[in-house]
């Protein structure tokens, strides 16, 4: 009577932990990802800094101490939803989804570990980038002469939107599986409704919804976090909130298209 072979090489399942730590390992290791984020801290925190040296204390009665990082944002997001695309559509380039999906058969699990991992990478850099702005503008000119203003949320709000617009590329990217068309098409979605509105206002019938393109685009949503027409203008929250329920919106369809198609 034959016993059962039994491996002598222990077995574990597999759960999210393990695919984040293969996410973690793959988003570290690969040049685009130093890189892209490099650029990103350099604009963010160059820009800012050049700004902070340029500006006097009675520049910041109406702004926070946070408002210079505002102009490295508007190009820095580039780079952050580069990075996003690359996360997923780089692997369907070369092939080396079909060894992901074959260690992880779980699709799902695989696109949660990309998204979460790339989040908080994208949200620790852009925040920690716009507080060390913060920091250095509120060293430079506090006083009498600046004003008051509270600027903790900017740090938040800000690093949430521009991750955010990170992970809806991400998706973007998983649903087009081809870097250029997905870049470009992320492009499409933070230039064009800043470009557009400005054709709408032409036509009293359309001038309605350019003026509400205008104030949801990317650059002035990120305009409104950081309170850039005053203390007592918008604080970009309704604007934060349309772009989490689109960037939910894009997940849920990347998810779903995961597991309808072959690899």
């Amino acid at each position: 009577m034959s016993n059962a072979y039994t491996s002598p090489i222990p077995i574990k399942r597999t759960n999210l932990g393990h695919a984040l730590a293969s996410e973690w390992t793959k988003i570290k290791s690969v040049r685009s990802t130093v890189w892209t984020l490099s650029i990103f801290l350099i604009l963010v925190i160059g820009i800012g800094l050049l700004a902070v040296a340029n500006t006097q204390s009675d520049d910041y009665q109406d702004v926070p101490f946070t408002v210079p990082a505002f102009f490295g944002l508007m190009l820095g997001q580039i780079c952050l939803i580069t990075l996003g695309v690359l996360v997923t559509s780089s692997e369907y380039g070369t092939g080396m989804i079909r060894t992901t999906f074959t260690a992880s058969p779980q699709r799902h699990r695989v696109l949660a570990a990309k998204a979460l991992i790339f989040f908080a990478i994208a949200f620790v850099a852009s925040a920690g980038s716009i507080l060390l702005v913060g920091l250095m503008a509120s060293g430079a000119h506090s006083g009498p002469e600046a004003g008051d203003i509270a600027w903790g949320g900017t740090v938040v709000k800000g690093g949430l939107y521009v991750s955010l617009l990170g992970v809806l590329a991400l998706a973007v990217g998983s649903m087009l599986r081809h870097s250029a068309g997905a870049i470009t098409t992320m492009l499409g979605v933070v230039l064009v409704p800043a470009i557009l509105p400005g054709f709408l206002g032409i036509w009293e019938s359309t001038q309605k919804l350019g003026e509400k393109m205008g104030d949801y685009n990317a650059i002035n949503s990120l305009a409104a976090i950081f309170q850039i027409d005053g203390p007592d203008s918008s604080t970009g929250s309704s604007q934060l909130v349309l772009l989490i329920v689109i960037t939910a919106a894009a997940v849920v369809g990347a998810f779903a298209l995961l597991e309808k198609r072959d690899v």
